[in-house]
């Protein structure tokens, strides 16, 4: 039977709701095979982290705080991940697909000389081993795969899985002792550099609103896209091609290799729907499309499309 280690995402103080989703996973896993699954939480003032997430049905919710692991470097959080799921006889370890889990868990998996698999959307019980998806190419291949050995490193598309939502049981906090000197020292942090914004991140938020090619500068952009979304109390987001052309920023990029988002509701503004930007919002709950061009691929995954001149 699976036991599970949900590796807690946490950005500046706060839960990433992704989390829950890795969370949701786990609980589905040990449904359907047995096992249990606890959840680690890791950083530097995380203890109210932690009890919150003690109401989500894990055997034990783990909690290692330190100075050293204020920011979540790599090389430090992956040496720490890999000891802990040795210490705790882990067989699974399972976050929720980001850049950040893309960075770390690869790392543990290697410590650990343990398969890795990312971007996870469906799991079920192949007798006593598991058998997972993932999407390839953009999404446009799905995988069926099996991963031997005794540990396997998952990341979790949030998209695909339910949030866990709370239940009765409390879960056990148990503290985990973190020795400094025996981790890596590789990484430095340096600064944190970022545009505060008061609008929320595409990947938390319930709407997002994006524009592409269509808006031929940051002024225009600004107004279209950020106007529409100020007023619906949206996130924004942007195509490849204004990042590359330099009209948004990269942060704001949906896509392959920007962000993945799945909100309620995805409003996609002059954006004609190439491949790599499909693969980041296609599993969003209802796409609202608006493009001049009767022919663009956008319109293949809207619920609700437009032909028209977003300028007239």
């Amino acid at each position: 039977m699976p036991n599970i280690l949900v590796i807690a995402e946490i950005d500046q103080g706060k839960l990433k709701n992704a989390t829950l989703a890795a969370v949701g996973f786990a609980r589905q896993v040990c449904a359907a095979a047995g096992g249990s699954f606890e959840i680690l939480v890791v950083g530097a003032g995380v203890t109210g982290i932690a009890e919150a997430l003690r109401f989500f049905g894990a055997a034990n919710v783990l909690v290692a705080e330190h100075a050293v692991l204020a920011e979540a470097l790599a090389d430090k959080y992956a040496r720490f991940i890999a000891d802990v799921a040795g210490q705790r006889g882990v067989s699974m370890i399972v976050a929720a697909a980001s850049a950040r889990a893309k960075d770390i868990l690869p790392r543990s998996a290697a410590l650990l000389d343990a398969g890795m698999l990312s971007d996870v959307t469906e799991v079920s019980p192949d007798g006593d081993d598991l058998t997972f998806k993932r999407v390839m190419f953009a999404g446009n291949a799905v995988a069926t795969v099996k991963l031997d050995g005794p540990v396997k490193v998952l990341t979790v598309r949030a998209s695909a899985f339910a949030a866990a939502t709370q239940v009765q049981e409390v879960s056990p906090l148990v503290a985990i002792p973190v020795d400094a000197a025996s981790l890596p020292n590789d990484i430095e942090f340096v600064s944190r550099e970022q545009k505060v914004s008061g609008r929320p991140d595409a990947t938390e938020a319930r709407i997002v609103v994006s524009g592409g090619r269509a808006l031929k500068n940051s002024g225009e952009f600004e107004q279209v896209v950020g106007g529409l979304a100020d007023a619906l109390g949206a996130a924004v987001g942007s195509s490849r091609a204004l990042v590359d052309s330099g009209i948004t920023p990269n942060s704001l990029q949906i896509g392959q290799t920007g962000k993945l988002v799945a909100p309620d509701l995805y409003i996609a503004l002059g954006i004609s729907g190439a491949i790599q930007h499909l693969a980041g919002m296609k599993d969003s709950k209802v796409i609202v499309a608006i493009n001049k061009d009767a022919e663009s691929p956008i319109f293949e995954v809207a619920d609700y499309g437009m032909v028209a001149d977003l300028h007239t």
